[in-house]
């Protein structure tokens, strides 16, 4: 028997909706995965993805980056223990095991768009951080595409991510700067732009920069 994480609506779920808030900062956001309808666990969003999420009250739409996740027991006293058995067998034999595990994952906020009442109006994104994070129970979606690419115009979020306390940044930065490569279609013109911009950030530390440059792959 599942034990999902508490949802009052069985109706459609949109696809890219796959968490919801559980802790919030000025920062950052913890969020927990949203159960699957099958015993498996739930998807864990990649390290370095785009996730975001809309401020009810304020209309904006946060946009953060994983830098962390873990699936653990949702009994914080016992942990979990090896069987040696397949995921199949789990399944067929052990099914309780997958409702007793929970999915977390901790996203830096990297900036927001402000919503205009005014439809024909070119919303502005800005990156640094809003007036407010996404509050508790709010829904965690996986970015659109497109949302990604008019971000990512600027890049100033590499700034932010190189700061992240308790995080492997440089390799979150060389993460997050290959998912927008392959999202622009290999636009070798913006990951140069990219390249010269983390050099000017890191221009006192060259160890450091030839570590991220060496993850990216064009």
């Amino acid at each position: 028997m599942r034990l999902p994480l508490p949802q009052f609506s069985t109706g459609y779920r949109h696809p890219h909706h796959i968490g919801e808030v559980i802790e919030t900062t000025t920062t950052e956001f913890l969020a927990q995965c949203l159960e699957p309808d099958d015993l498996s666990f739930p998807p864990m969003p990649p390290f370095g993805s785009w996730v975001c999420a809309v401020d009810e009250e304020s209309g904006n739409q946060v946009y953060a980056v994983v830098y962390y996740a873990t699936t653990m027991p949702i009994d914080s006293v016992h942990r979990a223990r090896a069987l040696g058995l397949s995921l199949q067998t789990l399944r067929e034999e052990q099914p309780q095991i997958f409702a007793m595990l929970r999915t977390e994952f901790r996203a830096a906020i990297v900036g927001f768009e402000q919503q205009s009442q005014n439809l024909s109006y070119n919303q502005e994104v800005y990156q640094y951080l809003p007036a407010r994070p996404p509050q508790i129970h709010q829904a965690v979606y996986h970015c659109e595409p497109e949302a990604i690419i008019k971000f990512t115009e600027k890049l100033d979020f590499l700034r932010t991510l190189l700061l992240i306390n308790g995080a492997p940044v440089e390799s979150l930065a060389a993460s997050a700067i290959r998912e927008v490569y392959q999202l622009r279609n290999a636009d070798r013109e913006w990951l140069i732009k990219a390249g010269r911009n983390l050099s000017v950030l890191l221009k006192d530390d060259y160890d450091r920069l030839r570590f991220i440059l060496s993850q990216i792959h064009p």
